[in-house]
């Protein structure tokens, strides 16, 4: 038995619309378990953050795991993920180990980075996860390097880069599509646009809203996606991964997503009302709406659910205590890792 979803319209128009797309119960059952890992490592992480175990800045995920679910189920372990430091979930749709991400979050010597990267800049060679990047739209060059590498070296892998909508008004963003598009690069920019950068709404900072569109000018194509259906999004990337590799250059996916928590963990998020994200919450939660398919197509029931529940908590709970049972980095750490012979 099928499951109806969501699928974007073409890059004329602004918005979403409904299609026949479908997904069999395994794959729902499977984008289900990766979005309540990442929305409950997120949680444990807003938790340990209050404690005072994680310094520095901490940016949630809470509210937009679909769309970096929907994404991963779209391409193989040898294409390259980058995103901006809202990036735990990427790391963990990555699969890259709930243990090391926690550790680094505290900064363990366990951590991706020794314990030296923090929250905004883990990497994984072995998961070709390249960060984790603090500066603003820092990520888009470097992922469109690195697409450059993938063509350079003649493989069809693509170059996922993720950025935000405030990301978007960046000088940077457009060098890197007009190079990406000259040159036909194999890259994928997934503009998470979650309605606020920092404390400013998009429609306060950006003149244009249609950010899928922001490619027009070099000839990149773009679609808007509803980035709060797994299905939907998973189907977008198929497209814009086949696109990419057949060697017609760059892609542009808005994901239409929503962040539950404030832009950092230090931000009581005063600018918008409780009521419009509790709207959000009820209406468009991208794991109760997995979780509703689920029930309603006799997939799977609230017994199996709730099992996957526990199993996501004693892994989340796992993480938080090797995190903090995980030694510092020893001080020798400030000399590694600061220069490579080449």
């Amino acid at each position: 038995m099928a499951v109806k979803a969501t699928k974007s319209k073409s890059k004329r128009a602004p918005k979403a619309a409904k299609s026949n797309l479908q997904a069999s119960g395994e794959e729902l059952l499977q984008y289900y378990r990766e979005m309540l890992m990442i929305r409950r490592f997120e949680e444990k992480a807003g938790q340990l953050y209050g404690m005072g175990l994680i310094g520095g800045f901490c940016h949630l995920y809470i509210g937009q795991e679909a769309v970096v679910v929907g994404m991963q189920a779209a391409v193989t372990d040898d294409d390259a993920v980058i995103t901006s430091y809202r990036d735990h979930g990427h790391m963990l749709a990555c699969g890259m180990d709930p243990r090391g991400v926690m550790a680094e979050l505290t900064g363990r010597s366990g951590g991706y980075s020794h314990g030296k990267g923090g929250s905004m800049h883990m990497f994984s060679k072995e998961k070709n996860f390249f960060g984790g990047h603090g500066i603003v739209a820092a990520q888009v060059p470097l992922g469109t390097g690195v697409a450059f590498a993938h063509k350079y070296n003649k493989t069809k892998n693509v170059s996922l880069t993720y950025l935000g909508d405030g990301a978007i008004n960046q000088g940077q963003v457009y060098e890197s599509m007009n190079m990406a598009a000259l040159w036909s690069l194999p890259v994928i920019y997934v503009i998470e646009n979650n309605k606020y950068a920092m404390g400013t709404s998009q429609e306060r900072a950006s003149a244009g809203t249609e950010l899928y569109m922001r490619g027009t000018a070099y000839g990149v194509p773009g679609e808007q996606i509803d980035g709060m259906d797994v299905v939907a999004v998973r189907a977008a990337a198929e497209m814009a991964v086949t696109h990419c590799r057949d060697g017609k250059g760059p892609f542009i996916l808005e994901m239409m997503t929503y962040r539950y928590r404030g832009h950092s963990m230090s931000d009581p998020a005063k600018y918008r009302k409780r009521e419009e994200v509790q709207k959000m919450r009820s209406e468009r939660d991208p794991i109760e709406h997995v979780r509703q398919l689920l029930l309603d197509g006799g997939y799977a029931d609230e017994d199996v659910l709730k099992q996957f529940g526990r199993e996501v908590k004693d892994i989340v709970s796992d993480a938080a205590e090797f995190a903090q049972n995980s030694p510092e980095p020893d001080m020798s750490e400030l000399w590694t890792d600061i220069l490579v012979d080449a």
